[in-house]
Order: structure tokens, then sequence, then C-alpha cells
């Protein structure tokens, strides 16, 4: 059995892969298309947190950027 930091790490190259495969091989596209999705999720939480309120999240927001920890 994988230690859970291994385990996530081999989830991480198999999704790689995956999006590497999807693309034929094509770094290129395979980072257009990666940012793209990035966009269009950014754009969906700016949109949900318009109508959020804070009541609902007892002050949470979301954040559209990782914390420099997480990384």
């Amino acid at each position: 059995m994988l230690a859970p930091k291994q385990h996530a790490a081999s989830e991480q190259l198999d999704a790689v892969d995956a999006a590497l495969a999807w693309h034929d091989g094509d770094a290129l596209a395979t980072i257009e298309t990666l940012l793209q999705d990035c966009g269009h999720l950014r754009s969906q939480l700016a949109v949900a947190n318009s109508f959020l309120s804070r009541g609902i999240t007892r002050g949470w927001v979301p954040k559209p950027e990782r914390d420099a920890k997480s990384r």
C-alpha cells in the first residue's frame, strides 16, 4: 500500500498522463486547455461569490489564488 503522500503524487502523475494523452502528447495544447479551464473556473467562482452572503458562509470567502504554502 502506498503512503498517502506517494498515493497523491501517483494520482497527480496519472492525471498529467491522462491530460497529455487527451491531446495526443501535445504539451502546449494541454497547457492551453488547462489555462482555459482555470480561467473558466475563476469566472464561475466570481459569479458564485457574488451570490453568496457572508451570513451563509459565516465570514468565509473563496479566494481565487492558492496560498503559497499549499503549492
